[in-house]
């Protein structure tokens, strides 16, 4: 059985040696992105003392901001999310909270903090809002800028386009009711708009991990690296792809992707749009697909900004399971908003987008887990077989692991000497042992997840949110109160 022998081998190798290129090319390309987001840091750094935050603040000229919340079973969280919010140093917001047929007391919570009586304003009827509103609420005098929406429950998306129907401000933005932002996040967030009013349409923010941080009142009062693993392993993530990832495509003009837990868009533009797709499952990444392509179509001149230092905290998922049932939404998502808008990729209409930002999600994010997968397959079963030597075994861990890990460790060392986040040694030490770690078995469970996510998109399964179960935070108030249903509908 020679011959089958010598067949193997020769696919092995003919196999190899393409996953070895890819991986370079893979891991470069990241590589690139760092350092692009490196000169903008140091850019931004200069000039962070004078970029008139405080002029934005006291002045009356300031656009108004209109934070949308939507909240589904956040009874544990929602007085001290909302009044963080409240509080957040901005001359002109207000607030609407969105219950979305919340099966615990969240709308009774809200009720009694801030005294809510009816409210008989008109809806415009603007979008089409699926989930039937069953009243609209207001605090009693007016003196809180708070309207609560209650409605029955239709998913998240739609919740926001329900909250974008009474939005009376210029700009609106989109927060998760269980994250935490930074008193000054809506200044940081929305100072791209007052610099250059003309062309911004949509702006974005830095979503980081809090688990394992001290909060009080909303507020972070000390922050920590988780104490598990898996949570360090997903602030490495975090920093190398919401921090320096996009903050590179934005410097590029290439943004295509801004978190749904913290962005900021004009509200002309989101009603001209139709609002969120309540249909997809990566509503954050279609939208500003979408933005792009509108911007492109009519031969706007717009630009869509990611600001590297507006933080919203969130608890990132501390158990297998529950971090699963995210990985696998997310590609599925990642997969249908690709080829939803396919007929951009390698389309000179879209520029740089088409020629830089899709080709890159297309190769080095949606097929990244079947090419690891397949890479790692053939490493066990050429060592077996003897169709590779250590040797090649051994480079084709270093190009993929070892390459990507100094990848990694570049991009943490950016964002420490950028903005030095953590305090303590210990959690610089955590950080360094989560970038090892995150290769031995994570990347591998990842992969395996954004494939079934990929293939459930394929097949047309139905999409099932499963429960989020928050363990809280250290040393927290109400805000930090565990237990939020993550299903929707």
């Amino acid at each position: 059985m020679s011959w089958l022998h010598d067949a193997v081998s020769a696919t092995i190798m003919a196999l190899a040696w393409p996953s070895a290129i890819y991986f370079i090319a893979m891991n470069t390309a990241m590589l690139v992105l760092v350092l692009i987001a490196a000169r903008h840091f140091a850019r931004y750094l200069r000039g962070r003392d004078h970029d008139g935050g405080d002029a934005m603040a006291a002045s009356p000229l300031s656009l108004g901001v209109s934070v949308l919340v939507p909240a589904y079973n956040e009874a544990a969280v929602i007085r001290t999310s909302v009044r963080s919010v409240l509080d957040l140093r901005y001359p002109d917001h207000e607030v609407i909270v969105i219950n979305d047929g919340s099966a615990d007391a969240t709308m009774e919570a809200l009720r009694d903090e801030f005294d809510l009586v009816p409210d008989d304003r008109d809806q415009p009827h603007r979008l089409p809002v699926r989930g039937r509103i069953r009243g609209v609420w207001r605090s009693r005098g007016g003196v809180v800028p708070l309207i609560v929406i209650d409605k029955e429950n239709s998913g998240r998306s739609d919740s926001i386009n329900a909250g974008l129907e009474l939005a009376s401000k210029d700009l609106v933005v989109m927060v998760d009711a269980d994250s935490i932002l930074e008193p000054d996040a809506l200044l940081s967030v929305s100072k791209p708009f007052a610099d250059d009013p003309g062309r911004v349409v949509a702006t974005g923010g830095v979503v980081r991990i809090v688990n394992n941080s001290r909060v009080h009142a909303g507020r972070i009062v000390e922050l920590r690296m988780p104490k598990q693993t898996i949570a360090r392993i997903q602030v490495v993530e975090y920093l190398r792809a919401f921090l320096l990832g996009r903050t590179a495509w934005s410097d590029l003009g290439s943004i295509i992707l801004i978190s749904g837990a913290f962005g900021m868009f004009r509200r002309d533009m989101l009603l001209e749009l139709g609002g969120l797709d309540p249909d997809s499952i990566g509503e954050d990444f279609e939208l500003v697909m979408r933005v792009q392509r509108w911007l492109r179509d009519t031969g706007r001149d717009g630009r869509v900004v990611y600001v590297p230092e507006p933080v919203s905290w969130t608890e990132a998922p501390s158990t297998l399971p529950v971090l699963a049932r995210q990985r696998r939404r997310w590609h599925r998502g990642l997969w249908e908003v690709l080829w939803k808008y396919r007929g951009m990729l390698l389309n000179p209409r879209y520029g740089r987008i088409g020629w830089i930002a899709l080709p890159y999600y297309w190769l080095f994010e949606l097929i990244a887990p079947v090419v690891e997968l397949v890479g790692l397959a053939l490493v066990v079963l050429g060592l077996a077989t003897g169709a590779l030597d250590v040797q090649f075994a051994l480079f084709l861990a270093l190009v993929s692991y070892g390459y990507g890990t100094l990848v990694t460790l570049a991009a943490v060392v950016v964002e420490e000497a950028s903005f030095h986040r953590y305090e303590r040694w210990r959690d610089f030490g955590a950080t360094l042992w989560a970038i090892v770690a995150e290769n031995l078995g994570y990347r591998q469970l990842t992969a395996i997840w954004r494939i079934q996510g990929w293939w459930a998109g394929l097949t047309n399964r139905t999409q099932v949110w499963g429960e989020m179960t928050r363990t809280g935070f250290a040393g927290a108030d109400a805000s930090g109160a565990a237990g939020k249903a993550e299903g929707r509908g």
